[in-house]
């Protein structure tokens, strides 16, 4: 069996916020299954994968995706926008600056204490 691609993780846990566009629809397993709607009628699903995901701790960026092994993360995303992840940005490459989350914005490996100075170190004595 060959490796994806492209691995698409769907939080399932996110909620709507300000930033999901208007008109668009927040739900989580619809839009899972409309991105694997899509991979099946384009006949990559063994290219391409989407799958559920727990927390992907962006939750106020509402509506989460994480394209792996390009860690791509999109925010804001809905249901209307699965068609256009597929074409433009699976099997384009091109990055939808609309729906991204800038890197400086990601809390992937950032404590959750805003102090970044290094715990003490334990004195010998």
């Amino acid at each position: 069996m060959s490796k994806f691609t492209h691995h698409i993780f769907v939080c399932g846990k996110c909620k709507p916020s300000k930033r999901l566009g208007k008109g668009k629809t927040h739900d989580p397993g619809k839009l899972r299954a409309a991105l694997k709607k899509e991979i099946k009628r384009l006949g990559i699903k063994a290219d391409v994968r989407a799958n559920d995901s727990g927390c992907l701790d962006q939750c106020d960026d509402g509506q989460v995706i994480v394209i792996y092994p390009q860690a791509i993360w999109y925010g804001g995303v809905g249901v209307e926008d699965a068609e256009r992840i597929i074409h433009e940005t699976i099997l384009a490459g091109n990055i939808l600056e609309d729906l991204r989350i800038p890197d400086e914005q990601l809390r992937c490996g950032k404590s959750k204490k805003s102090d970044s100075t290094p715990p003490q170190q334990k004195q010998e004595g």
